[in-house]
């Protein structure tokens, strides 16, 4: 794992492999357990995050050492539809096990057939509901952190989709969906009451989106509250934050967002230190482009050889760059290409300015 394909033309062959490889089983104290299978007892979980969270990053991440990936959230309403993008959103290979797919939606009923059609043809590990999304466009249907405006919605939704499925229901949300309505206790108990088998919580408000710090307090307090596993979520941008997450909530996983664009290392350096290890020495120029060029093949693969596909995968390549040096030059370069094939060049180019010329 972590090599490039053996078909790679000669551009690509210059470049040297990135470590992919997951770390060995660490002993933890034992943390309460949850409803699907981890390789670890306080697991390191990819978030669902739109035009990110797709099987080809999914795939990367667990290479590097994600315990759970979860696929983007998927609308309940497209999916008893049949609608085809968004059941493709639902695709995944076994490589990617353990999977959750996530669905969000307002209505009861659709939130129960969808969990039905994705248990029936797809079979993940778990079907985790989004309570949390604070998308503009999601929340004026009532759907993500809108929901937490109707706390009997919520619940009526939890026990729909669990009488639907027989598989493990679990829930992401946050702390309320305004300062004047933040509970995250009282949110917490009322989806674990209605039969919710663990409980992820970004400790913001929808009205904050992505700003402000996320309040480990109230994971702390969420998890004193609950008798289901707590996976915190919020802020975990570096390995050393997930090690202070665990230490200052007790929380029973880690859930990574932002903190994973362009830095699928994360999970391999959170082990680490989970572990009691140093830090791995951060991924060299080479290392960056090695993975990046085989996230893209994968993207190819997965989504299609099209325009639309490389179109998409700009913003990955300009994640992966982040740091390095003259990091904007090389951004607004790789943001015009039109194939993978002009991102090899490109980073050979950076890299070895001489014998791109020769």
């Amino acid at each position: 794992m972590g090599v490039l394909p053996d078909d790679t033309d000669a551009v690509g062959r210059r470049f040297q492999a990135g470590s992919i490889a997951t770390r060995g089983t660490a002993k933890y104290f034992l943390a309460m357990q949850l409803p699907y299978p981890s390789a670890h007892h306080f697991p390191l979980i990819l978030a669902p995050m739109a035009g990110v969270s797709e099987a080809p990053f999914r795939q990367v991440c667990r290479r590097m050492g994600a315990d759970v990936v979860i696929s983007e959230f998927l609308s309940s309403e497209a999916i008893r539809r049949r609608i085809r993008n968004t059941l493709e959103g639902a695709e995944f290979e076994e490589v990617e096990r353990p999977i959750g797919i996530q669905i969000y939606g307002a209505d009861a009923n659709a939130m129960a057939e969808a969990a039905g059609l994705i248990t029936e043809h797809y079979g993940p590990e778990f079907i985790d509901i989004n309570f949390g999304c604070p998308v503009k466009k999601v929340v004026k249907r009532n759907g993500g952190s809108g929901c937490l405006r109707d706390l009997d919605l919520v619940q009526r939704i939890i026990r729909a989709v669990i009488g639907a499925t027989h598989l493990p229901v679990t829930v992401k949300t946050r702390s309320g969906w305004s300062d004047e309505q933040r509970d995250p206790v009282g949110i917490a108990l009322r989806m674990q009451d209605a039969g919710a088998r663990a409980f992820t919580l970004h400790a913001r408000t929808r009205t904050q989106m992505f700003s402000g710090k996320a309040r480990w307090d109230e994971i702390a307090s969420v998890v004193e509250a609950l008798d289901i596993p707590v996976i915190g979520n919020g802020d975990l941008m570096t390995a050393e934050d997930i090690v202070r997450m665990r230490a200052h909530t007790g929380c029973a996983g880690a859930m990574v967002g932002r903190g994973v664009f362009g830095n699928p290392w994360i999970f391999r350096d959170g082990r680490a230190l989970l572990a009691g290890a140093t830090t791995p020495a951060p991924p060299t120029a080479v290392e960056r482009f090695s993975v990046a060029l085989e996230h893209a093949r994968l993207a190819i693969r997965l989504q299609g050889d099209t325009r639309k596909t490389v179109l998409e995968f700009r913003k990955h390549l300009g994640w992966y760059t982040k740091g390095l040096h003259g990091a904007s030059e090389l951004r607004q370069r790789l943001f015009a290409i039109e194939s993978i094939a002009e991102a090899e060049l490109i980073f050979l180019d950076y890299l070895d300015p001489v014998a791109a010329v020769a």
